[in-house]
Parts: structure tokens; C-alpha cells; sequence
């Protein structure tokens, strides 16, 4: 039986969580971080953006701090829930470059 490996919790490094590892603040991100570890790629990204959106202003770089995600990650998931469309995002069907066994036939 081959044992599944696990992406490590991160561990908050704010101020609060240093001073009082076994205070309010510091469970809350324990919690958070152990959320987030359990998340696929996008729908880590969608929560993380939607707890800096609840945080308001200096949301971003306070889940920053506490999951240790990327801020162009935690804002393209803020973004992402707030329903913004992004230029260049999916493509239609039958978009982009066709094939190349399509474009040249053998003769």
C-alpha cells in the first residue's frame, strides 16, 4: 500500500502567532492554513481570495502572511469570486492554432 503524500501545513510567521502560539489569532490561522492545505490548486485560490476580500483593505498581504501564498494568487482568486472577467482567460471551442497532422496532408 503506497502512502499518499500530503502537502506540509504552513505555519503562520505573523507577529500575533509568534508572541502567542496557543492564542485566539494564532488557532484561527492554524485552522485557516490547515483549510487551505486540504484544497485543490483552484479552489485553494478562490478561498484564499474570498478571506482577503472578507478582511477588506490589506486582506491580500494578511492571507499572504498567514497561508503563504503568492499575492498574484490570492488576488486572482479575489478576483475570480467577484466574477471579473479576465481577458485571455479560456478559450472558445475550435480556437487557436489548428493541428499539424490537420494543416499538412501526406499525398
Amino acid at each position: 500500500m503506497s502512502a499518499k503524500r500530503r502537502k506540509p501545513i504552513h505555519r503562520c510567521g505573523c507577529a500575533e502567532c509568534t508572541q502567542h502560539p496557543h492564542g485566539k489569532t494564532a488557532r484561527a490561522h492554524r485552522t485557516i492554513n490547515r483549510v487551505l492545505a486540504g484544497l485543490d490548486e483552484k479552489s485553494r485560490r478562490r478561498c484564499a481570495g474570498l478571506l482577503a476580500l472578507e478582511r477588506g483593505r490589506g486582506g491580500v498581504q494578511a492571507l499572504h502572511e498567514i497561508s503563504g501564498l503568492s499575492r498574484t494568487t490570492i488576488r486572482r482568486g479575489r478576483s475570480e469570486i467577484q466574477g471579473v472577467d479576465r481577458p485571455g482567460g479560456i478559450r472558445r471551442v475550435g480556437a487557436g492554432r489548428k493541428a499539424v497532422e490537420k494543416r499538412h496532408r501526406r499525398s
